[in-house]
């Protein structure tokens, strides 16, 4: 059997989405023998960059939404997976997701991997995150590893490769850094680093497009991090023209949204936490033949924020082992600005 068919099947085993509602991607499925996230933790840099295999699950996510030389409005998303099929955190396994969207198109890309056999992994210091040829890779000559990086990645029709400075510091978001996902408790750990800057090449099957713009790298890990019946989330990444940032998101059950929670971020990096995150679908479209809301008012009262964001291409779907929507939207309403929305569940 091809390895990648064997990554599959190990996917399939350890998150029995199919088999069972045990929340989305099968998130919310009991965390026996794992290691389980805290109130206050401690973060420690640059080793939490790197894996936590005693978690179930975890992620280094990065997102950007670009300015092309051309005028038009680019996003680029690259992300690695890890899992642990056991408590031991002896099996790991590794998926990688990429993605580019233009405003009449958009390029998927997934990979699959087993540990310990180097085709997969990350190392703290020096930072280095890969999966095949995709890279995240540290350029930092001082400061922390993940101050500068340069980012790669192949998929069908298309390429880029990106480099990303930050501007400003890390940001912990729930309780300095303890997020909390539900009402009945389920948390991760997550911190984030949205001040990058961005500059580079996507080449396009219409040729090569410079871009720059602005990034967001999210770090995740958690046992499990849903509860059982919560089915998808919306969650937003948004920058604006004043220099606040907002991390946003909604949890999804049958009834419909049922957890939310925002962080505000000052242009200077202070995190202010906020409950009253409304969101509200007011455009959908049919995407892969689902209805999938794909314009929405996002509303922080705490914030004075009343906005409404937009997809730049409706038709934004990953279409990977566990499908979802991600792609970049623009924000206008109290605040201007532009970032990204992902959709699982629908």
């Amino acid at each position: 059997m091809p390895v990648r068919a064997i990554c599959a099947a190990l996917w399939l085993i350890c998150m029995p989405m199919i088999a069972s509602a045990q929340g989305f991607a099968g998130l919310g499925q009991d965390a026996e023998g794992y290691a389980l996230p805290t109130p206050a933790p401690s973060f420690t840099f640059p080793q939490d960059h790197g894996p936590h295999p005693e978690f179930r699950i975890e992620w280094w996510y990065l997102t950007a939404v670009l300015e092309g030389a051309d005028g038009e409005t680019y996003g680029v998303q690259w992300t690695l997976f890890r899992s642990a099929l056991r408590p031991e955190g002896d099996v790991q396994v590794w998926m990688g997701h990429a993605g580019i969207t233009t405003p009449k198109a958009h390029f998927t890309g997934e990979r699959l991997a087993r540990g310990g056999i180097g085709q997969a992994g990350v190392t703290p210091a020096p930072f280095v995150a890969w999966i095949d040829d995709w890279t995240m890779q540290s350029r930092a000559a001082t400061g922390d590893a993940l101050d500068a990086l340069h980012l790669t990645a192949t998929l069908e029709g298309a390429t880029y490769a990106l480099d990303l400075t930050a501007t400003g510091p890390f940001v912990f978001h729930g309780d300095n850094g303890f997020s909390v996902k539900s009402n009945s408790g389920q948390a991760s750990y997550y911190y984030s680093q949205p001040f990058y800057e961005v500059s580079g090449v996507l080449n396009l099957p219409d040729g090569e497009v410079a871009v720059t713009g602005q990034g967001w790298l999210d770090r995740e890990w958690s046992s499990q991090p849903l509860d059982a019946g919560q089915l998808g989330w919306d969650w937003f990444s948004l920058h604006f023209e004043g220099g606040e940032r907002l991390m946003g998101f909604g949890l999804r059950d049958e009834a419909g949204i049922s957890f939310t929670y925002a962080s505000w971020i000052t242009p200077d990096g202070a995190v202010v936490p906020s409950n009253d995150l409304r969101l509200t679908p007011i455009r959908t479209a049919k995407v892969a033949g689902r209805d999938v809301p794909v314009d929405w008012r996002v509303e922080l009262p705490s914030q004075g924020l009343d906005i409404t964001t937009r997809a730049i291409n409706d038709d934004s779907w990953q279409a990977t082992l566990f499908p979802y929507w991600e792609g970049p939207v623009t924000a206008a309403g109290t605040h201007q600005g532009r970032g990204y929305l992902e959709m699982t569940g629908y």
